[in-house]
């Protein structure tokens, strides 16, 4: 065999070496990529959680008084308010996609 032909032959040789690699290492990706997702989903849930019991604070805290009908709500409130909206809007959304 001539220098040119091993020489091809190696070359081939390293080529499948390197997909091999390559294939194996973008397995590696989507595992990680799966997993991140899984706990993109758990921190989701928790904030959800998080958002629902804010929300149900709130308005037990707030139900003491009512607020004079000229008077503008807080900001607080309105931000409280609407993630509870949110929540209940998610949960909502969550549910849905589970049954599908």
């Amino acid at each position: 065999m001539n220098p040119l032909a091993s020489r091809k032959q190696l070359l081939i040789a390293e080529s499948e070496l390197n997909r091999a690699q390559l294939a194996q290492e973008l397995q590696t990706i989507s595992d990680k990529v799966h997993s991140f997702a899984n706990q993109v989903g758990t921190v989701s849930s928790l904030a959800t959680a998080a958002a629902t019991l804010i929300a149900g604070i709130a308005s037990l805290r707030h139900k003491k008084e009512p607020e004079p009908a000229a008077e503008k709500p807080s900001w607080l409130k309105t931000i409280v308010k609407g993630a509870g909206l949110v929540s209940s809007v998610w949960s909502a959304f969550r549910s849905s996609r589970r049954e599908t």
